[in-house]
């Protein structure tokens, strides 16, 4: 990822079809999610206020791309409290609705519990 910690909708189709792409965490909350339970293909939906609890559940040595629905202070906050765990996180810019606007595919999501 890079110094800023977030990625543009471009960079992260890119990292897509990487050897090995990195770990997608749709971090919407809960009435964001339920609103629009659609994300990202191979991304799985985490409980943002729970991030403490699964951290650690996360390969050490993957990337991870976390969204929200802006790209705004969920998905900043979920990225920073993983890279504070030592985890290589970013936050995708402009979230999924960004992603959307650039033509980016959506599918239904799996739920991670918590």
């Amino acid at each position: 990822m890079n110094q800023t910690a977030s990625v543009s909708v471009a960079a992260l189709r890119g990292a897509l079809s990487a050897r090995t792409p990195p770990v997608l965490l749709d971090v919407r909350r809960r009435p964001a999610r339920a609103a629009s339970p659609l994300g990202l293909e191979a991304a799985v939906w985490r409980d943002p206020a729970a991030v403490d609890t699964w951290a650690a559940q996360l390969a050490p040595d993957l990337a991870v791309v976390c969204y929200c629905v802006h790209g705004h202070e969920v998905s900043q906050g979920v990225a920073a409290a993983l890279r504070a765990k030592g985890l290589d996180a970013a936050y995708l810019a402009g979230g999924i609705e960004g992603w959307r606007a650039a033509g980016g595919a959506v599918a239904p999501l799996d739920e991670v519990a918590p």
